[in-house]
């Protein structure tokens, strides 16, 4: 197990850190297949997060390699204004912060987008104090594998992951898109670390500025996609979370709007406005029984497409735990199901794109795409 995890270790760093050699290349004229060219869309969520730790560079190369259309970096703020990929900004879950005592008086408790959190936030970490932290796995039980691999790799900034985009796009000889999330964007603007304008800055300064190139920018709130569209022609994606739930800075606004009020026709047509595209629970497009089976697709993907959204489904994952009943393999909640047959039902139903873990095996049910 050991020489296996040495040679992953040595493979990811082939990947990652050859960018020298890679970029020697960088002005050759390539025909390069693009990042939407096929459908549906492999969005690699937080990397190939269902084999190595989320959101590391080691994620976002397997993934690369793996076939994926787009990785999709989660951003958060340091103290000094810095982007960081995490998917949440209390560090605890995913680093090795809570074993260094050298923090131990950062631990605390404040209130995040409406919910009290405790732990070691990102916005009290400046950037060099961030790279001396070691990423781990956050669900050690569910995907023990990974855990393996705990402290392997630091956590990375947005402009190392699109450096790492654009060395790979060499040696892949195709487009790769980046998909970043914002997180908790109001909550950092009341902090006076709005990452909105460092996003589209860092974005802009990368060559990356219109909307056909390969980025989508998405977020749960509203006000700041809306903003975004002020900002920048890269194209943006509206979440949805729960239909009851609102978005953090509509609740803040007292506007009433609800994620299921979003999506009715009206809803959609008025998110297609700033949006290009949206990205649902799975549940709004074919909800489950009680008996945890898929039941029957919703006019969701249908009224997204008539206002003229693009529809981006997350998460799919393969573990057991994650799957409908029908398509579990055994009684373990963490051996590998037949995630194909879960995928395969929502490409019925007609979605562009999807969130998943494991992007080899939508790549596998996708099937050859030419270039």
């Amino acid at each position: 197990m050991k020489e296996k995890r040495r040679v992953i270790l040595l493979l990811v760093k082939f990947l990652v850190f050859n960018i020298v050699n890679a970029t020697s290349f960088s002005d050759l004229n390539l025909k390069r297949r693009g990042a939407d060219d096929c459908k549906p869309v492999v969005v690699a969520h937080r990397g190939a997060s269902g084999y190595v730790p989320e959101h590391t560079l080691g994620a976002y190369a397997l993934a690369i390699t793996m076939g994926a259309d787009y990785v999709e970096p989660d951003l958060v703020m340091t103290s000094d204004g810095h982007l960081i990929s995490r998917h949440e900004n209390e560090l605890g879950h995913t680093c090795d912060v809570s074993q260094r005592p050298e923090f131990a008086n950062r631990y605390r408790t404040q209130n995040v987008s409406g919910k009290t959190v405790t732990g070691w936030f990102s916005e009290d970490f400046t950037l060099a104090e961030i790279k001396t932290l070691r990423a781990t796995e956050p669900i050690p039980l569910i995907r023990p594998g990974n855990a393996r691999l705990d402290k392997a790799y630091d956590i990375p900034t947005f402009q190392e992951i699109i450096d790492l985009v654009k060395a790979l796009e060499i040696s892949e000889n195709r487009t790769i898109g980046i998909y970043p999330e914002l997180k908790y964007g109001l909550h950092f603007q009341n902090l006076g670390l709005a990452m909105e304008p460092k996003v589209v800055d860092i974005f802009h300064r990368n060559g990356y500025t219109e909307k056909n190139d390969p980025v989508y920018i998405q977020s749960f709130e509203v006000s700041n996609l809306k903003k975004l569209k002020k900002l920048t022609n890269l194209r943006l994606l509206q979440l949805y979370g729960a239909p009851t739930a609102r978005p953090f800075d509509q609740a803040e606004l007292g506007t009433w709007l609800t994620y299921a009020r979003m999506a009715t026709p009206k809803g959609l047509a008025n998110v297609a406005e700033y949006a290009a595209a949206v990205g649902p629970q799975k549940s709004y497009i074919i909800p489950r029984n009680l008996a945890n089976n898929l039941g029957s697709p919703t006019n969701f993907v249908k009224d997204a497409h008539a206002a003229g959204l693009e529809v981006h489904p997350w998460t799919f994952r393969a573990e057991n735990v994650y799957l409908p009943k029908e398509f579990q393999s055994n009684n373990s909640s963490i051996a590998f199901g037949d995630l194909e047959s879960e995928i395969k039902a929502f490409l019925d139903a007609g979605v562009d794109g999807l969130f998943v873990d494991q992007p080899d095996i939508l790549v596998r049910v996708r099937g050859q795409c030419s270039d």
